[in-house]
């Protein structure tokens, strides 16, 4: 019985609390077309919606291709910008995504244009040795329009964010982990287990203090210090009225683990 073509996007919880969701188009080497926009934008939906899932792997299944970017073949053909894009997510239904909970990029091979700006939009990248990263839109005539251009000078030092931008070129592996771009570099080998023991390490703190933390830190190159001051301290009144608040300091004085609700 034929069953159809796989999904664009697979998702499966394979480990307590942490999600593993997969860019699978790999005859188009995950270009970005309208199908995979909306099906990233629902596992993006169905791992804040789903209590029991703290953090996501967001990963390939092409070995040499993260993501190529946007289908150009399909906006060629016709079909607008705006359909590689959904109203909650932006671009490939992702990079815009309102989100609480951490997502961790696993990728290798060439990581470049819509591809780097979806890392971009993660809150961690883990890549593996060899991989090629870069913005080469104005190779093409055209700009990186998906985050690319505003997250890349905050997330390394400016003169490089220039060079990049500017050039098109890419950089390698370990000068994105030098300048800060990346989390991790790993053999190829060890991407996925990498990025699931980071992704357990983070999933074994308190969910809601997690979350907390990082929508604080998210934020903080955009803020003056009295805003991020009232950002904090509106973080932790929500999280002191928290059963995990309560475990946390309880736990430690009775010398035991953590038990955490998320609530």
């Amino acid at each position: 019985m034929d069953e159809g073509p796989e999904p664009v996007v697979l998702y499966e919880r394979i480990a307590d609390h942490v999600a593993l969701v997969t860019l699978n188009r790999p005859e188009k080497r995950n270009a970005v077309n309208a199908e995979l926009a909306q099906a990233l934008d629902a596992a993006v939906k169905r791992a804040e919606g789903d209590a029991a899932t703290r953090v996501v792997v967001l990963t390939s299944s092409h070995e040499r291709v993260f993501c190529a970017g946007a289908d150009l073949a399909e906006v060629a053909a016709g079909g607008a910008r705006t359909r590689l894009s959904t109203p909650d997510g932006g671009f490939a239904g992702f990079v815009d995504h309102p989100r609480r909970k951490p997502w961790i990029a696993a990728a290798q091979g060439s990581i470049v244009a819509g591809g780097l700006e979806i890392c971009l939009a993660c809150e961690l990248v883990i890549v593996a040795e060899g991989s090629q990263l870069g913005l080469p839109e104005v190779q093409r005539g055209l700009i990186a329009g998906a985050g690319g251009l505003t997250r890349l000078p905050r997330a390394v030092p400016r003169a490089v964010a220039m060079e990049m931008i500017a050039t098109g070129h890419p950089i390698d592996a370990a000068r994105a982990y030098q300048i800060g771009l990346v989390n991790r570099v790993v053999p190829p080998g060890q991407l996925m287990d990498s990025a699931l023991a980071l992704a357990a390490e983070i999933a074994g703190n308190a969910p809601l203090a997690v979350y907390g933390a990082l929508e604080v830190a998210k934020g903080a190159s955009l803020l003056s210090d009295e805003e991020g001051r009232l950002m904090t301290d509106a973080a932790l009144e929500r999280i002191r009225t928290s059963n995990d608040f309560r475990e946390g300091p309880r736990a430690f004085v009775e010398k035991r683990a953590p038990v955490w609700t998320g609530t």
